[in-house]
């Protein structure tokens, strides 16, 4: 399977983007990884709205080239499963054939209602709120534990 991530700017915290590349890494070992970074639009005085729409032009723009993909949006109102929910829903997607999946993360605005609309699922990782890069790090940690846990290796537990 392949997982494409497409980042909204660059990521500006070391620290994190130290993690982000551990973890892809990671996750390479399982499955091709890509994380595009895609033009952010900077605040300024340009009205929230036009942010998230030029936000979400850039993001429906990359997967547009997943033919057979699924595409997920990450959001704090979608529906939140364990680190094994995820793990068997990489499994059913693999078992009908799916061969990309694309995981949209929103910029410091969150998505645009587009985005919601055109995924084919809504997750979320918390009730929390975390960062648009601190999510980063976050799923693909949860990939690379939801791909261990489906290759029965010892890092979940």
């Amino acid at each position: 399977m392949r997982f494409v991530l497409p980042f909204l700017g660059k990521t500006k915290k070391g620290y994190l983007d130290e993690g982000i590349r551990d973890y892809a890494d990671r996750l390479s070992h399982f499955a091709q990884v890509e994380t595009p970074v895609l033009k952010e639009k900077a605040a300024g005085k340009t009205p929230d709205d036009k942010i998230k729409l030029f936000e979400a032009e850039q993001l429906l723009g990359k997967i547009d080239q997943c033919k057979q993909g699924i595409v997920i949006a990450l959001d704090p109102y979608g529906k939140m499963v364990d680190s094994e929910g995820l793990a068997t829903l990489l499994g059913r997607w693999q078992d009908r054939g799916v061969d990309t999946a694309a995981f949209l993360i929103g910029g410091h605005l969150g998505l645009h209602q587009s985005v919601l609309t055109r995924a084919d699922h809504v997750l979320s990782l918390s009730k929390m709120t975390f960062t648009h890069e601190m999510t980063r790090m976050l799923l693909l940690e949860q990939l690379y534990r939801a791909c261990t846990i489906q290759a029965g290796h010892k890092y979940h537990k």
